[in-house]
């Protein structure tokens, strides 16, 4: 908090995150409220709004490398501003149908893809390495208090407007106003004290580029492997969360809400305690994936729903703690003309291994019954933890020469 231009950066994503997850409710209630639609419709959606994200990353870390990153957001927080107006305009219209909300699920996943990795890099040039852990501690922390305060407000006004379609409209734009803040905040930094590379120039191959230097930084390639594993198998709370609660302890929608807020307040904790660390070590790293993997487990053999609802902050901590020194130290460790790549490639790895893992868990639990999504997938986080050991006691180490002549690989520590 001692850079300006980090709290300006801070300031504006507060409310921004917080328009973003009352959309996301808005969004959702849209759907429903559309006559014929239910949950395959919301699952479209839901899906659409990602597969952007999933598809088009690696190449948006090229783009994040190339470009200042500070113009790069304002035009992506522009981008997905204009299509919250054009779904929460329809909306308030009374006019809105099913497929208008697809396609601007897709554009605004568009802007989304493009956004990830230029903000996640950008953090590094705001504030520096030395303070680059403590700054990602509190965007986490910026992102779970509007986790928790956003979906109330929107539930809130939904319900003061009426409760059908059109309320969602003005919730939606609520959040396409939002957007201003950072767009604001943005151009009201001081850029003589940014950290900022010298964009690459662009040559052939950049993608390719970005995949062999990860390749060859272990402790780097150690990272992914544990955030695959734990994204693919262990993180899909609302599926598994939700067999929990109805299958096994036989509660209801509002009981199934409380665990996703008892999730959000761990995450929270989690986030507040990563942005006092000043270095982070592998010890961390293993021991966060390590706590996380036994938390579903024993998560997965609890007795009864009062118990697991006050494990579940437990089970959100350690993720956090897991996501949070998984991306500071990639940003740290990564050669600044490489850091949107490796940053986009994280990205696609730690949201893409959900589509692959959650068929998997939800076969188990149909199969073999809801307790043991948590603690297969307890396992199998336990397994990779493994892998990665191997991965970081084995990869080969090649310096890879950076544009410009120098060496950007570095030492594991």
């Amino acid at each position: 908090m001692s850079h300006q231009n980090y709290r300006r950066y801070l300031a504006g994503s507060v409310v921004s995150n917080t328009g973003t997850w009352m959309q996301r409710v808005a969004q959702d209630w849209l759907v429903l409220s559309i006559p014929g639609n239910g949950g395959a419709a919301l699952g479209i959606t839901t899906g659409l709004q990602f597969l952007p994200v999933l598809l088009l990353s690696p190449y948006a870390g090229v783009i994040a490398d190339r470009f200042p990153k500070r113009r790069l957001l304002q035009i992506t927080q522009a981008t997905m501003a204009v299509a919250a107006l054009m779904l929460g305009v329809i909306a308030a219209c009374g006019v809105a149908e099913t497929w208008h909300v697809y396609v601007i699920a897709v554009a605004f996943g568009v802007g989304a893809a493009f956004d990830a990795p230029a903000r996640q890099a950008f953090v590094s040039e705001m504030v520096g390495p030395d303070d680059v852990t403590n700054a990602v501690g509190l965007n986490s922390a910026a992102f779970n208090t509007a986790r928790i305060v956003g979906p109330a407000l929107a539930g809130v006004l939904i319900g003061l407007l009426g409760g059908g379609m059109r309320a969602t409209g003005w919730v939606i734009l609520v959040n396409a106003a939002s957007y201003l803040a950072v767009i604001w905040q943005l151009e009201r930094m001081d850029t003589r004290a940014l950290h900022s590379p010298k964009p690459a120039a662009r040559r052939p191959g950049m993608l390719l580029e970005g995949v062999r230097y990860l390749r060859d930084q272990p402790k780097m390639l150690m990272i992914m492997v544990l955030v695959f594993f734990a994204g693919t198998f262990g993180m899909n709370f609302q599926m598994t969360s939700a067999l929990m609660a109805t299958e096994v302890f036989g509660k209801g929608a509002g009981e199934f809400g409380l665990l996703g807020s008892a999730l959000a307040v761990g995450s929270l904790s989690g986030a507040l305690l990563a942005a006092r660390r000043p270095r982070i070590r592998i010890r961390l790293l293993v021991l966060a994936a390590v706590g996380f993997g036994v938390a579903e487990i024993i998560a997965g053999s609890l007795p009864s729903y009062a118990s697991f609802a006050l494990f579940a902050p437990l089970i959100g901590l350690s993720t956090i703690t897991l996501l949070n020194s998984a991306n500071a130290t990639l940003q740290v460790e990564s050669d600044p003309e490489f850091r949107g790549r490796v940053m986009a490639l994280y990205m696609t790895i730690v949201m893409g291994g959900t589509p692959l893992g959650a068929p998997v868990i939800g076969w188990i639990g149909e199969t073999y019954g809801a307790r043991w999504t948590l603690i297969v997938g307890g396992v199998l986080v336990l397994v990779g933890v493994g892998l990665a050991l191997v991965v970081l006691r084995t990869a080969p180490r090649r310096a890879v020469a950076a544009p410009g002549g120098r060496s950007s690989a570095m030492l594991p520590s």
